[in-house]
């Protein structure tokens, strides 16, 4: 379905460009209003949103912004400052309200930012509730009443909210007590949440990351540069590390060797472990980039396992299509939907941890198994929509990239959702191979889109 504001992951884009800018998030703010209270989403006499961000400095804009639309739409807004995404999609739930807002940008520099909503159930809001908010911000805005305005206040226990929910994802009856793990908040939206989850239950935690300045969000920390994670995990002779994004739905881990482990071997962590136990209900849900190698590990097990479009958002859809409970990004996404509505880092590590603490193992150990397939990732910039396939240059490039893989291998091409760019990833053996059939796709589409002579 063709949007055009929404991506894979809500609103996003540089701050003072459309449309991230002040006058378009406040038509925004009030065009969800409009929807979300239409839409039979709540049954209040007056609606009421809450709106988490992130560290980045442009929040405090944004925010503000938002209220301002929400109000004029009608309806009451809380606040809660600083906060990860699935923290703002329990607490909408827990809390009984509309709907949740989150400011950010997850893992982009600190000079994007965005918005992305949360139906009152904690769920990413469908297509067609996007689609009519779109619709809604084409038509002009009409202010409520003065008597019918929505009014605006804090909720000031909002962090210890999160971190007892994120607790009691971990079974009572075990602990970190011995553990010396190193947290690297990406001195993002979890920067005072993490640490203090991880230590509640015993650890012994290493802070890496946790002094938000508004600009440093996602800068040469968390788990999108993890090379300060492995150094504080040395450093410190750390048991393992984790690293989350700037809004805390993302997850990557280090060994105590400094190894890191992405989505796909997290994932199968936590999916070998309840296999185990009789525990895992279904399959395993990846999308078309998770690796072959996951993949196969499952096989082995023989779990059933399933590809959905990739966005965290449709391996969602996927699960709930197969009844399932558990799916993943490679990039570090683990949805667990027996202990969560979304996506979350805090209470994916968790998941990673109870299987190495009940299995009495290590992370290097539980992941043993999983041999991923080399994978080479291009993304190509583009100033404006491509239908890469309508160009005969792609098609010649793609076709012969598949020919020399001769079956050992994969292409996937496809538009980024919250970024202006084209990824084209080959995957498979040797590395040599793929790197020069991903490359000659990626000069191929860079003819397509005008930014590279033929």
């Amino acid at each position: 379905m063709a949007r055009k504001y929404f991506g894979t992951d809500g609103v996003r884009g540089r701050v003072g460009a459309a449309p991230i800018t002040p006058d378009f998030v406040m038509r925004l703010g009030y065009a969800a209003g409009k929807v979300l209270t239409a839409s039979g989403t709540t049954g209040e006499e007056k609606p009421v949103v809450l709106i988490g961000k992130d560290t980045r400095v442009s929040g405090y804009m944004l925010e503000s912004a938002l209220e301002a639309g929400l109000s004029a739409a009608g309806v009451d807004v809380l606040l809660v400052g600083p906060m990860p995404t699935p923290a703002v999609a329990y607490l909408t739930r827990a809390l009984r309200l509309s709907a949740g807002i989150v400011i950010s940008a997850s893992h982009n520099p600190y000079d994007d930012n965005g918005i992305k909503f949360f139906s009152r159930d904690g769920a990413k809001l469908p297509d067609r509730i996007e689609s009519a908010i779109e619709a809604e911000i084409e038509r002009p805005l009409k202010c409520m009443a003065s008597a019918r305005l929505g009014k605006v206040r804090r909720i000031d226990d909002a962090a210890g909210r999160y971190i007892e929910f994120c607790k009691s994802t971990f079974p009572t009856h075990l602990d970190l007590h011995g553990m010396r793990i190193a947290v690297d908040c990406a001195n993002g939206a979890a920067y005072h949440i993490a640490p203090h989850v991880f230590h509640e239950l015993g650890a012994d935690v290493i802070p890496v990351g946790t002094h938000p300045d508004g600009f440093n969000i996602n800068d040469q920390v968390g788990a999108t540069s993890p090379r300060a994670l492995q150094m504080a995990v040395k450093r410190n002779k750390a048991d393992l590390g984790i690293a989350l994004d700037g809004d805390g739905d993302r997850l990557v881990m280090a060994d105590a060797a400094g190894r890191l482990y992405d989505g796909d071997q997290l994932l199968y962590v936590i999916a070998r472990h309840r296999h185990k136990l009789g525990e895992l209900k279904g399959g395993v849900a990846g999308t078309l980039m998770t690796n072959l190698g996951f993949e196969h590990a499952l096989a082995k097990l023989k779990v059933p396992f399933a590809r959905a479009r990739v966005g965290d958002r449709y391996v969602l859809e996927l699960l709930q299509e197969r009844g399932w409970q558990l799916g993943g990004e490679n990039s570090g996404h683990i949805v667990c939907l027996d202990k969560h509505t979304t996506g979350d880092g805090i209470v994916s590590a968790l998941q990673v941890l109870q299987a190495l603490v009940e299995a009495k193992t290590t992370l290097a150990k539980a992941a043993a198994a999983v041999t991923l397939y080399p994978q080479v990732l291009i993304n190509v910039a583009v100033k404006k929509r491509l239908d890469f396939f309508k160009h005969q240059e792609v098609q010649r490039a793609v076709t012969q990239a598949e020919k020399d893989l001769a079956g050992t291998g994969r292409v996937l091409i496809r538009a980024s959702g919250t970024e202006p760019v084209i990824r084209v990833m080959v995957e498979g053996e040797p590395r040599k191979r793929i790197a020069q059939a991903a490359q000659a796709i990626a000069d191929a589409v860079r003819v397509a889109a005008g930014t590279r002579a033929a």
